[in-house]
């Protein structure tokens, strides 16, 4: 098998994104205007602005890309920065990569590398500290036999998430390998006295996940999500690798996720797939109690658990693990009834994100076929991106108006680097 050269789209496809995306990002060029005597209690729209989700840190993501490219003056980046930090940051329980300290440090190392160099460093002292309460908090937590909150570990607040930043920015850090060292340990079995036993692995928790009933799942359950799940560990993990970070044990912790993860792959006319979430029953029967994949989003569905074994696969030079998960990619990009759950262009949950995902992996794939659907996923993006954000949409990165845009610059012009937030580069 040979490895393709480069992804290529066709030039009438990438004039539209190259369109599309400069619409979305001039109706994105001013922040929105904040009535200082708006309510700033938790739930204020007014906190939105040091979110990478929702909020002006992604948005200044977006406008940093395209002022690179010299599509924008710097003046743009600066207000979005400006607009992200108009209230306290946050440091706390609820931050992590996606939310607070870290989501603007990362969006100003992302939007403006040549600035802002003394907040950066002050920034980069509050994550270590973040960094280094967590890592106190989770190996009591482990010395006392109890399971893992699915915050302790997952990439939008948990280490996975601070990890990621380091990989990207410092990953030199003696706290990167701290982070890693640690998810060494969470694949580790606990000898919890709990429901499950030893019988699960180290990273079940007893949350209960939003959305489903509490009966579903009240002895527990294990995430296979990319945002929330164990699959953003194994990313990290195989990123960490291929940039020549490990640490002791770090093959093998791989391959646990990994084959956790293939033990519960589906099998159905339209390919493999994985279920949410497995629960107690399941786990004890080996048995999914999901009849059907749902929808195959970067979050949740096919598209990042594929691409977190494709890199752990190629991390460890384990290719048979690679093509397994290139060939489950590709059958749920060319399944109708799978593609058929997607409604959302955005990146976390909708199209955006399937593209951008599906565009990583093509370029690591050890063929072509990955590469072969990416010019149908553009033309489904863009039947489905907006002309003009709605007023009442999100603007952010992940789920919003700015991460659509993002995802059409890359199908432009091959510039990213911003995805290392998602765990898929």
């Amino acid at each position: 098998m040979t490895r393709p050269a480069a992804v290529a789209l066709p030039e009438h496809l990438t004039k539209r994104a190259a369109a599309t995306s400069t619409r979305i990002a001039e109706a994105l060029r001013q922040p929105p205007h904040l009535d200082p005597s708006e309510d700033r209690g938790p739930a204020s729209p007014r906190w939105r602005g040091q979110s990478l989700s929702k909020g002006a840190a992604g948005v200044a993501i977006l406008h940093g890309l395209r002022a690179r490219a010299g599509l924008t003056g710097p003046e743009v980046v600066h207000g979005w920065l400006a607009a992200a930090t108009r209230e306290p940051l946050s440091a706390g329980n609820g931050a992590g990569l996606w939310y607070g300290a870290t989501a603007l440090a990362f969006a100003l190392r992302e939007a403006a590398p040549s600035h802002y160099r003394p907040a950066v460093r002050q920034l980069d002292e509050a994550v270590t500290t973040l960094v280094r309460t967590r890592l106190a908090a989770v190996h009591a937590r482990i010395d006392a036999a109890a399971r893992p909150a699915l915050s302790e570990y997952d990439l939008v607040r948990g280490l996975t998430g601070l990890g990621a930043y380091q990989l990207k920015h410092t990953p030199g850090s003696p706290q990167l390998r701290q982070i890693l060292e640690y998810l060494v340990r969470l694949t580790q079995p606990v000898p919890a006295r709990d429901e499950p036993g030893g019988d699960a692995p180290g990273w079940w928790t007893s949350d209960t996940p939003s959305g489903t009933a509490p009966d579903a799942t009240e002895s527990g359950h294990i995430d296979l999500g990319m945002a929330h799940g164990i699959t953003g560990p194994l990313a990290l993990l195989g990123l960490a690798a291929r940039a020549g970070v490990t640490v002791s044990g770090h093959r093998e912790a791989i391959d646990r996720i990994a084959t956790w993860l293939e033990t519960w792959r589906q099998h159905g006319p339209g390919g493999a797939w994985w279920p949410e979430r497995v629960g107690l029953a399941e786990l004890r029967t080996g048995r999914c109690h999901q009849d059907e994949p749902r929808r195959p989003s970067w979050c949740y569905g096919t598209p990042g658990i594929a691409r977190a074994l494709q890199l752990a696969g190629a991390a460890t030079g384990d290719r048979a693990r690679q093509e397994r998960a290139e060939q489950a990619l590709a059958d749920c990009l060319a399944d109708p009834r799978q593609l058929a759950w997607l409604t959302d262009p955005a990146m976390c949950h909708g199209w955006a994100g399937v593209f951008t995902t599906t565009w990583h992996a093509a370029a690591d794939a050890r063929t072509d076929t990955l590469a072969d659907h990416l010019p149908h996923l553009l033309h489904q993006l863009l039947a489905r991106a907006p002309e003009i954000p709605p007023a009442d949409e999100p603007i952010g990165l992940i789920e919003g108006s700015a991460g659509i845009a993002a995802a059409l610059h890359l199908a432009t012009t091959g510039t990213g680097g911003w995805e290392t937030c998602l765990l898929i580069n």
